[in-house]
């Protein structure tokens, strides 16, 4: 995977001639960000890279691109979404809402056709478990 892809953006409104460069990182945090707003996400990617992102997040150097994987092209993009979903809610309109959202935002921000959103619901978040884990004591 390369850090950077070339991507243009057809005749460019200055009229000046050049090329637009466009890192996959960057289109990788703007999916991300656009899958966290969906209602029903609780967070991204897998349960290791969870914990890695929470220690980041300690250290205030949060990766908003966990849990996404992109492919770009000089005019398109196809990304991998893996995400955690709050419980209860419909797993599949999530999931959908996801793959609106991200298409959405790298079409919009990034300007580049979106080919293929792959979404993977790694887990449920269940609110009582963060709750029970906080109050429970093994020693009084």
């Amino acid at each position: 995977m390369s850090t950077t892809t070339p991507t243009t953006a057809g005749t460019p409104a200055s009229g000046v001639a050049g090329k637009n460069t466009i890192a996959e990182g960057v289109v990788a945090k703007v999916a991300g960000i656009a899958a966290r707003e969906v209602h029903g996400v609780h967070d991204l990617g897998t349960a290791a890279a969870r914990a890695v992102g929470a220690i980041r997040t300690a250290i205030n150097a949060q990766d908003r691109s966990q849990g996404v994987s992109v492919e770009v092209g000089e005019t398109q993009a196809a990304a991998d979404i893996v995400i955690v979903a709050d419980y209860p809610v419909d797993l599949q309109k999530v999931a959908d809402d996801v793959r609106t959202a991200v298409t959405r935002a790298i079409t919009q921000v990034v300007g580049l056709e979106v080919t293929e959103v792959n979404v993977t619901v790694s887990d449920v978040h269940i609110p009582s478990d963060d709750t029970e884990a906080e109050t429970e004591s093994r020693v009084q």
